[in-house]
Order: structure tokens, then sequence, then C-alpha cells
């Protein structure tokens, strides 16, 4: 069967852990899916009104993670890094039940949803996948973030900026091929804070289930989780994964350049809702054999189904 086909995974998968957020404890279980059918999360708390599907136009907010929610007002948030592990890795369809309304945050990285992925494998079907191809140049900038995508031949890259007064954080970029690059450090590249900013956070009702085991913290020139950081771009790399997870978003996979400096998820929510606003901006296209050269195919995509 053809790479270019749709991929769900092979059998269940179930995590537990807190949100990062709310601080909850939180059951989710992945379960494979028939092709056509997407990425589907159903909150099995609740006995109806319970679905919600991954979509730009279902972003209900964008303040520090990402929240889905349906017609309903019932919502799943920050998914972005299991979304990002999801594009990443080319799964195409699957149902996610979930006994609460955040995803578990785990290290607070990609890297223990694409390890539990790997080991269950993925599953290929006979169905071509489906793209987006971006056809023009579209660009939103809010103040000093600006962000920005554009036609590519076969390719998915993200070049990423961010900026931080803090010096240990400084200036940081990274430039990635979606389909071609190793993503290992994408994906296990944690979220992270200011030591500053963690009051401030709470104060808000936010970080609820936050601590040195889940999410970087940085104090002045120094790191205050045990054995520092994980790769010397941690920081960008983790904006690139959350990136990836909002792109997702689309309901495709997307052949196209994000350039973003200083963004983050309104940013990029904002950036596809102006693409997908207007027909003219992109093609859904189907791909069958040979449609696509290697470039399209993602290394890891080929070590999980060997």
């Amino acid at each position: 069967m053809s790479i270019l086909n749709q991929k769900t995974i092979n059998k269940n998968i179930t995590f537990k852990g807190v949100g990062l957020h709310g601080g909850l404890e939180v059951t989710m279980t992945l379960k494979p899916a028939v092709p056509n059918s997407g990425i589907i999360f159903k909150r099995t708390d609740l006995k109806k009104n319970n679905i919600i599907i991954p979509n730009i136009f279902n972003v209900s907010s964008a303040l520090f993670c990402t929240t889905i929610s349906n017609e309903e007002g019932v919502s799943v948030s920050t998914l972005e890094h299991l979304m990002g592990a999801l594009f990443g890795l080319g799964i195409d369809n699957a149902l996610i039940e979930i006994d609460n309304y955040e995803v578990p945050i785990l290290d607070g990285s990609a890297k223990i949803f694409v390890e539990e992925i790997l080991k269950v494998g993925i599953k290929t079907s006979s169905v071509p996948i489906k793209i987006i191809k971006i056809e023009k140049k579209i660009e939103f900038i809010d103040g000093n973030k600006k962000i920005s995508i554009e036609p590519s031949k076969v390719s998915l890259d993200i070049d990423f900026e961010l900026k931080y007064e803090n010096t240990l954080i400084g200036e940081q970029r990274n430039s990635i091929k979606v389909y071609e690059s190793d993503l290992s450090d994408i994906y296990n590249s944690r979220t992270f804070c200011l030591y500053e900013d963690v009051e401030k956070l709470k104060e808000m009702g936010l970080a609820k289930g936050g601590n040195l085991e889940n999410a970087v913290v940085v104090k002045d020139n120094k790191v205050l989780n045990e054995g520092g950081l994980r790769n010397e771009k941690e920081f960008v790399n983790h904006k690139i994964l959350d990136c990836m997870g909002d792109l997702y978003l689309a309901g495709y996979r997307i052949i196209g350049k994000i350039v973003c400096s200083q963004g983050g998820h309104k940013l990029t929510n904002q950036l596809l809702r102006e693409v997908f606003e207007n027909d003219q901006n992109f093609s859904l296209i189907e791909i069958k054999e040979k449609s696509l050269p290697h470039a399209f195919i993602n290394k890891s995509n080929l070590r999980s189904i060997a």
C-alpha cells in the first residue's frame, strides 16, 4: 500500500494524566478510525452533544492553549501537542475519547504521544490522502507579531522565530520541512514559561496542573528543571510543535511555506481563517499514486510502518 494513503493507529492507546491549566485528572483513549473520518474528539463524561471536530473555525479560545468547541459549547482544550504528534506521524483518522475537557499534558511535549503511537504501529488503508495546497501568499500582522503562508511545490516548511527579553531564551530561530526533517527535537520540546509569569497564570485560573515535570521554567538566566534543556533550541522547537498542531486544525496536511515571528496559537488561527475564507487561496487535492515525489513522505512515517 502506498505511503500516500490514509493512516490510522493499529489499536487503542490510553493516556492518563492531568490537564496543564485545569489541573484535573483525565483519561484519554486514542482509537483506530476508518478512512475519511478524520480526527474526532468525544467527551465520554457527557452523554449528549459530546462530539467535537477539530476545525479552525471551531477554535473558541487561543489564549495560552488551543480550545475547540462544538455548537453546544462543549469543548476540548490544550490539544495542540497531540495534534502536532498526529500531524507529524501522518495519522489521518482517529477517534479520541476523553473524560474531561483538557488533553493530559504528560511531560509538556509530544514525546509520549509519539512513542506510544509508534509502539502500537500505524495502519495504512487503500484510500488516498487529501492535501491542502496553498495557492496565494497570505500574511497576518498583529503589532510586532507576524505570520505568513505562501505556495510551496511539495513540502510544508515552517520557519519560526521567537524573541524574548530574557537573556537565556533570547532570540531563537529554526526552520524545518515537516515531511522531510527528523522531527525528534520538535516532538521532545516542552512547553515553557518564565518564573515571574507563574503566579500571574495562576491568578488567571491557569497552570493549575503545571510543575517542573511538565513545563520548562526559566528564572533569570537559569533553567529550573533538573537536567536542563532537551535540545539547544527547545524553546523555538516547542513553538514549531504548537504551530504544527494548530495547522492540523485545517483537517488535512498542507503544502506551503509558513514564516512566523513571535507568533502563537492565536496568530496561527487568524492566518488560517484568512486563508480559508476565500477558496481562491487554496486547493484541496486527492493524492493518487505517484502524484507527489518522495519529498512529501515523512521519514518518521517510514520508520513507524517498517
